[in-house]
């Protein structure tokens, strides 16, 4: 499979803009020589992330979204020669609920299809982050077929819970796909941001522990003074880091996928179906809800003055 990451830099809020952006890039990648199979795009990549209350007037209804991009690829020389999968982050009005989510859609000469939309699990409130005030959480994780395999969106902090990518494998996922918009944080002692050095960490760990492929689409660019980090990169089932981009700037990796590479992982390496056995007891301690709950309703320490 032939894979595109498209390392976004919109303008905040200005939607006609980064279409107009986006056709640029789709006309760039439907114009080489081999036609592309999938095209990945960050979280929010048509609007910037933070928009606070202007999310209400700048989400997509889903349908009508899938019908622009669709139109959008089409009308590139060279988009005519195959099909082409297209995954995009983008802010979600459902009948006046609003979700941050990631749609697959499926692009072909006369028909596109909407094969999934994710709505993100977990809505940051801490540090920059505000996403709750404006935005309802999704209440499903999902795993949908698509022609390379059954695959999973995961919208950026959805990943750095462990759980959640592990779940996803063991309902079948073979591709996990994680549209971002992470601004930078901390510094290592290499120069290199943590932020970044920490999400190439978990996303490999995930790679090499589940046997999957895990595709990363990072936001870049800056939104009022708070700069995205871009770092897309793609991850073999072996943990093998087989295209990234830098923290900065726009950009398209390019990556060739051999999903062969995902039995043979898991042959050298079969923790996946360990897991499938061991699952079910460890959900069915009778402790494990309990002691969440607990935590859930812990009292606040008292403080005497």
């Amino acid at each position: 499979m032939k894979l595109g990451v498209v390392q976004s830099k919109p303008r905040k809020g200005d939607i006609p803009s980064n279409m107009a952006a986006l056709g640029e890039v789709f006309a760039q990648l439907a114009a080489e020589e081999t036609p592309y199979e999938m095209i990945v795009l960050p979280e929010a990549a048509l609007t910037g992330y933070f928009l606070e209350g202007a999310v209400y007037e700048l989400a997509f209804e889903r349908e009508k979204l899938a019908r622009e991009i669709a139109r959008l690829w089409r009308s590139q020389s060279g988009a005519e020669r195959g099909p082409v999968d297209i995954v995009l982050g983008f802010f979600e009005n459902a009948e006046g609920t609003y979700y941050n989510a990631a749609m697959y859609l499926s692009v072909e000469r006369a028909a596109e299809r909407i094969a999934h939309v994710h709505r993100k699990l977990f809505l940051p409130t801490y540090g920059v982050f505000d996403e709750e005030r404006f935005l309802s959480r999704g209440r499903r994780l999902e795993v949908f077929e698509t022609r390379f395999g059954r695959a999973a969106l995961l919208i950026c902090e959805d990943a750095w819970h462990a759980i959640v990518p592990t779940l996803a494998a063991v309902k079948g996922a073979r591709l996990l796909i994680v549209p971002s918009a992470s601004p930078g944080r901390g510094l290592g002692g290499d120069g290199e941001l943590l932020s970044v050095s920490r999400w190439r960490d978990v996303l490999r760990s995930y790679a090499i522990e589940h046997g999957v492929f895990v595709i990363y689409a990072g936001l870049a660019g800056f939104e009022g003074g708070k700069g995205m980090t871009g770092s897309s990169m793609v991850i073999d089932p072996h943990g093998a880091i087989l295209a990234a981009a830098p923290a900065l700037g726009a950009c398209l990796i390019r990556a060739h996928i051999d999903l062969s590479e995902i039995e043979l992982a898991r042959a050298e390496l079969p923790l996946l179906g360990d897991l499938d056995a061991v699952l079910p007891d460890l959900l069915a301690d009778p402790d494990l809800f309990s002691q969440a709950g607990a935590r859930a309703g812990a009292a606040l320490p008292s403080v005497e003055r």
